[in-house]
């Protein structure tokens, strides 16, 4: 199933959380810190301006970037978890 966000959003598949502390203590699922690098799987048309036109996303589909911590609303598709994340939540792009 393909979803395709609308407005100012963007789908993106976060990294998966450290199970493993860097001393080497197996985190519980509620110890794990969040992730906040992911992989952006869609885009919208882009926020639309008051002079109706859209203005072009600053992120593309297949770009790494880096999102505030507790941005997005987290939804299961197909089995996979992904955030639906505003484009003002994108704090940069990883190159």
């Amino acid at each position: 199933m393909k979803v395709v966000p609308i407005g100012e959003y963007v789908m993106v598949k976060p990294d998966e959380a450290e199970g493993v502390s860097a001393g080497g203590i197996v985190l519980p699922d509620t110890a794990r810190k969040k992730p906040s690098q992911g992989r952006v799987l869609s885009v919208s048309d882009g926020r639309l301006l008051p002079n109706g036109q859209r203005a072009p996303h600053q992120v593309a589909e297949g770009d790494r970037v880096l999102f505030a911590s507790h941005a997005g609303t987290e939804v299961t598709i197909d089995g996979m978890e992904l955030l639906i994340v505003s484009e003002k939540d994108i704090l940069a792009v990883i190159f």
